[in-house]
């Protein structure tokens, strides 16, 4: 395997770059990077992405192309996901990143998505007692129950945040009746994961990455509790959650921004995101919530690194 790798997320709302190193002790994580890409912008329901979409990717991949070139990676791995695999133009726009950046993508299904996704989780935590991990993306949301040796049951789903934001939610602050909407639109798409929580019933709910994280920061500062950049399983509870969600209902985006912990990358996606977490957890006796700063990019490294070298790990 290559002393130094990079493997690019192109998500639906970001496209994320890690770089990774060998050394001794296996692989370590030396170098992060994210944009608000919004590849799926205006275009994820109508299964297309737009020309801005296209041009807004190819900036970012060769912003990311620069970077890998500056740091003498030797092989790049680049996944597409949700956005790109529903698109009817998703080849065309890999053809044409490959085109203009010489990185080859690649459009993995869901059911590998989640798989990564359940991998990066077990890279970041002890996963002793059967959980629900939950990855909220832009265009698919990733459902995994699991412990640390087995995958019980998986499912990707269409219903991601960008979805969710251009069919429902228009109005800002967000209605009661679009909440409503919004969870007849669960009551109609969470059949499986309802039947598969109740076969296997989990106790724990593990966020993975993405909306998770910015829930955790806002958490973290609220209740003065300081964590450092590096962490890679981080703070949030049931309760904290819940007055995030309240709070985050009230307001519209203006005043969401003003919150402490809140990006502008999660900022449109907060609310709907906020609600399928609130939906899930009404529909199930969850005792914990838990969150994993590993998610997509971090399973894939942990796969190649399980591939290549049984004992090889990962490390930030």
């Amino acid at each position: 395997m290559e002393t130094k790798i990079a493997i690019i997320d192109m998500g639906t709302n970001t496209f994320h770059l890690l770089i990774a190193e060998a050394d001794s002790r296996g692989y370590h994580i030396t170098y992060r990077e994210r944009l608000a890409v919004k590849i799926g912008k205006d275009g994820i329901n109508n299964g297309v992405i737009t020309d801005q979409g296209l041009h807004r990717a190819l900036l970012a991949m060769q912003s990311f192309k620069n970077t890998i070139d500056q740091q003498k990676v030797g092989r790049v791995y680049a996944f597409g996901t949700s956005a790109l695999r529903n698109a009817a133009n998703g080849e065309d726009v890999v053809n044409r990143i490959k085109e203009i950046t010489g990185i080859e993508a690649t459009i993995i299904s869901g059911d590998l998505e989640a798989e990564y996704i359940c991998m990066g989780a077990r890279a970041a935590m002890d996963i002793s007692e059967v959980s629900l991990i939950m990855d909220i993306g832009g265009g698919s949301v990733e459902f995994i129950i699991s412990d640390n040796d087995r995958i019980y049951w998986k499912k990707s789903l269409e219903i991601g945040a960008q979805r969710l934001l251009e069919q429902f939610h228009k109005s800002d602050p967000i209605t009661l009746d679009e909440v409503a909407a919004l969870d007849k639109h669960f009551d109609d798409t969470l059949n499986p994961l309802f039947e598969a929580l109740t076969k296997f019933n989990p106790r724990i709910l593990i966020g993975s990455s993405g909306t998770f994280d910015t829930l955790s920061d806002i958490f973290c500062i609220t209740h003065d509790i300081h964590k450092g950049l590096e962490e890679i399983e981080t703070p949030l509870s049931l309760d904290g959650f819940y007055e995030i969600y309240e709070d985050l209902l009230h307001k519209n985006r203006e005043e969401r921004m003003q919150i402490p912990g809140m990006i502008e990358m999660r900022v449109d996606m907060i609310v709907v995101a906020c609600c399928l977490i609130r939906y899930v957890l009404s529909k199930h006796a969850f005792n914990r919530i838990r969150v994993s700063t590993y998610a997509l990019k971090e399973g894939v490294l942990a796969t190649l690194i399980r591939e290549t070298s049984p004992r090889g790990t990962v490390s930030v």
